[in-house]
């Protein structure tokens, strides 16, 4: 698979070949290590009786394959993205509009750039889609981002 069928195909899976603008994210600090953020994380998603479908690693990939796309920057030290869902919500979002099924999974950013560690998930249009980004707000919350 050619570098730039990859990328595209990561660009999918993590729900960005919609276009999201940086303003559609909400991103909180977060006092300690890319590790901890990653950790705490983990922990309060868990903790809410979700499971992680998956850890996309996006900060290893970009820094593997920067070379191979011509380009030199590095765009995070750190970079992982959490994916999940929840069978309550997702049911109820999608009962309001079947149309919600777009949104799913649910993820939640963790990086790491010039020294400062950041959580992050998207902001959700008005109406059902309230309760996912509540959701996800209470998860940073718990894992301590500000």
């Amino acid at each position: 698979m050619s570098v730039r069928i990859a990328a595209a195909a990561t660009c999918l899976a993590l729900g960005l070949a919609a276009p999201l603008a940086a303003q559609d994210a909400i991103t909180y600090d977060f006092e300690g290590s890319f590790d901890d953020a990653t950790f705490a994380v983990e922990n309060a998603i868990v903790n809410q009786g979700l499971v992680i479908d998956s850890v996309s690693h996006v900060g290893d990939m970009l820094a593997r394959t920067g070379e191979d796309v011509g380009s030199a920057q590095e765009l995070f030290t750190g970079a992982d993205i959490f994916q999940f869902c929840s069978a309550v919500v997702s049911r109820e979002v999608m009962e309001a509009d079947p149309l919600n099924v777009v949104h799913c999974p649910y993820s939640i950013a963790v990086t790491e750039r010039d020294g400062a560690v950041m959580i992050l998930h998207r902001s959700y249009p008005d109406g059902a889609m309230q309760q996912v980004e509540d959701l996800l707000s209470t998860i940073v919350a718990e894992a301590g981002g500000s």
